[in-house]
């Protein structure tokens, strides 16, 4: 049995990670304070024997002791693997352009968190990173590579920006404990994960499908009518993740990015979640413009099939079929 860990656990990838791990048989302890999720997501789990969850901010120094302790005394019982999954981030575009909220979360708790798993002799931390981190560059022809050169936009350009960034630090931290030798690990560039389960009706998916369930209308940004995007079910995120911790090889601090080639534009996406729902002819208007917001994100992720076999299993057309029978 191994002894698993996970920041945000009620979210889209922690969720589906700590259900697919305690049914293999595996202990996880997870924690999450709610910012954009709910109990709901994970309350299949509270009733499992295998699953301990706690209403924990990473941010509050008073809990993340609380946690160290708890852990402290549950290694002692000897699990064959111990493992850090770093789930927890600032991560919803109305939040990327505060540079406070960004980065005390995703960089200063995230590497308290990496010294708590160095401290308490864990095998492996894996740490949740974003594709944002390629800014406006963000397709290539075959998608845009991990050792591809980030052109950032500035500061006076966007200060999304500083989430990526963030983000970008997270990594170096990651790769830095590894090359001493303090852990195995390694990070991943997510590329716009989606869930069943999400709540949170600002990400695009959820706010067409709430939009269209109300009156059959939709209300888009005006880069909506060029941005193309691809769009990750939460079950091929864990898969990943999964993935590379049991190929030890991988977790050699490199950076992996997780995506899909099933490219669509937002308007198609719009008449794709209509089509679901059973609605003819939705509605979409235009309103508001974002700056600094990419027409399209292709990533390669040809460095990560290659080392692990990892492919995802679950195409768009299902994954929207699994959210509107959520929603129904």
């Amino acid at each position: 049995m191994d002894l698993y860990v996970i920041s945000g656990v009620a979210g889209m990838t922690g969720n589906e990670l700590a259900r697919q791990l305690t049914a293999a048989g595996h202990k996880v302890v997870g924690f999450d304070n709610f910012f954009a999720s709910s109990i709901d997501t994970v309350r299949d789990l509270l009733g499992n024997e295998s699953f301990e969850f706690f209403e924990y901010d990473i941010d509050n120094a008073d809990n993340m002791a609380s946690l160290k302790a708890k852990l402290e005394k549950d290694v002692v019982r000897g699990y064959s693997r111990f493992v850090f999954v770093n789930c927890a981030a600032v991560v919803h575009t109305e939040h990327f352009y505060h540079v406070n909220r960004t980065f005390r979360t995703n960089v200063e708790s995230m590497k308290s968190f990496l010294d708590m798993a160095i401290e308490l002799k864990a095998d492996t931390y894996i740490n949740c990173s974003t594709s944002e981190v390629y800014s406006m560059d963000s397709w290539t022809r075959g998608g845009v590579r991990e050792d591809s050169f980030l052109t950032l936009a500035n500061a006076e350009h966007s200060q999304r920006t500083s989430y990526a960034v963030g983000k970008l630090m997270t990594e170096f931290f990651m790769r830095d404990a590894v090359n001493e030798g303090k852990i195995s690990g390694c990070s991943i560039r997510f590329a716009n994960v989606y869930s069943k389960n999400e709540l949170y009706p600002k990400h695009i998916i959820p706010h067409i499908l709430t939009s269209l369930k109300k009156d059959g209308r939709v209300e888009l940004l005006e880069n909506s009518k060029k941005n193309r995007r691809t769009f990750l079910h939460n079950y091929d995120s864990c898969a990943a993740v999964k993935a590379l911790i049991d190929t030890p090889s991988a977790l050699d601090g490199s950076v992996y990015n997780v995506g899909t080639d099933e490219e669509i534009t937002i308007v198609d996406l719009v008449k794709l979640c209509a089509d679901k729902l059973g609605i003819k002819d939705p509605e979409i208007v235009f309103d508001g413009y974002r700056e600094s917001d990419p027409e399209r994100r292709l990533l390669s992720t040809e460095k990560l099939v290659t080392r692990t076999g990892w492919k995802p299993r679950v195409t768009l057309e299902k994954g929207i079929e699994m959210c509107v029978e959520r929603f129904k």
